[in-house]
């Protein structure tokens, strides 16, 4: 879980400073790259945990499926047993 917790940071810090520099090459204006640079990763994690679970739903119903005609559901995919 530690491992999880500093990568989830790390990629942040990363995030937040890719958005920042993009934003200022577009503007070249600090205040606006910054204000950018916060707003857009915190709309992105949001569209992320939509999209997470958008995706676990299409699973689940994969696995559904799959248990009904005796399938086996491999990424998102079934295959016959």
């Amino acid at each position: 879980m530690k491992r999880t917790a500093l990568k989830t940071a790390t990629y942040s810090v990363m995030h937040l400073t890719v958005a920042f520099a993009v934003a200022y090459v577009l503007t070249r204006d600090w205040r606006a790259a910054l204000a950018i640079g916060m707003v857009e990763p915190l709309f992105q994690t949001v569209a992320f945990a939509i999209h997470e679970r958008v995706w676990s739903r299409i699973d689940l119903k994969a696995g559904q499926r799959s248990a009904e005609t005796g399938t086996l559901a491999v990424a998102g995919r079934s295959a016959t047993s």
